[in-house]
Parts: structure tokens; C-alpha cells; sequence
């Protein structure tokens, strides 16, 4: 089996799957926190933006929002945060799914750091594709 490159096309890769970035952005205003992740996606070429507003650790609104990469690089406040699998991307959308609905009545602080952190790929799993 051919494993690509690591310089193929300056992409990189994670055991043979290819990895795309991750940008977050924090700000607070009036008591409320508004946290965004953002993925962005070569085919079609497009930044996907999840949008969390949470008050007092509650998950009051969510939202996803798509842009194209001049808009998106016209933003302020996002930093590149990792590189992520589409796989885990899709374990990342389906679990704000279900913490978008649990989160509604609770406090879910933890909930969503710990979701943010299933984009984070293990770096001692390289050695083991």
C-alpha cells in the first residue's frame, strides 16, 4: 500500500487520511461567551463555522455557518487551533448534536472542552496506522 507523501501538495497527513485545519475563536460580550470552530474543507472549498453562544455555562444557541475562504480570512479572532480527520470531524458535528439538545436546561462546561478535544488527533497513535 502507497502511504502519501508527507509533503504531497503541503497537506498533511494522519495514517494515510488526510487532515484538515482547525481554526477557534473565543469572545465574551454581555455576559454571554461566544465560542466558534471552524473547519476548512478543500471540496467544495469552504470554511464551515460552528457557533456556540453559551450564558452562565449554559448552551443557549448553536449554530453552523458556511463561507467561502476570502470571507473567512477576513475575519477577526480565529487562530489555528490542530489539524483534524473528516472522520473526526463527524464524531465532532454528531456529538454538538447531542450536547446542543442536552445542553438546552444544564450547565455543560465540560461537555463541550471535551468535545473540542476528540478534533485533537493522538500524536502516539502515529506509530500505530
Amino acid at each position: 500500500e502507497d502511504v502519501p507523501s508527507q509533503t504531497f501538495d503541503n497537506k498533511d497527513y494522519f495514517c494515510g487520511k488526510e487532515t484538515f485545519p482547525v481554526y477557534e475563536s473565543i469572545f465574551t460580550e454581555e455576559g454571554e461567551t461566544i465560542r466558534k470552530i471552524a473547519i476548512e474543507i478543500e471540496k467544495p472549498p469552504q470554511i464551515e463555522i460552528h457557533v456556540w453562544t453559551i450564558r452562565k455555562g449554559i448552551l443557549r444557541h448553536f449554530y453552523v455557518e458556511k463561507l467561502s475562504k476570502r470571507e473567512f480570512e477576513e475575519l477577526p479572532y480565529f487562530k489555528l487551533i490542530t489539524r483534524t480527520t473528516l472522520s473526526q470531524w463527524k464524531i465532532f458535528s454528531e456529538g454538538e448534536a447531542q450536547i446542543s439538545q442536552m445542553c438546552e436546561s444544564r450547565v455543560c462546561r465540560t461537555e463541550l472542552e471535551d468535545l473540542v478535544k476528540v478534533l485533537y488527533l493522538e500524536k502516539s497513535e502515529k506509530g500505530h496506522c
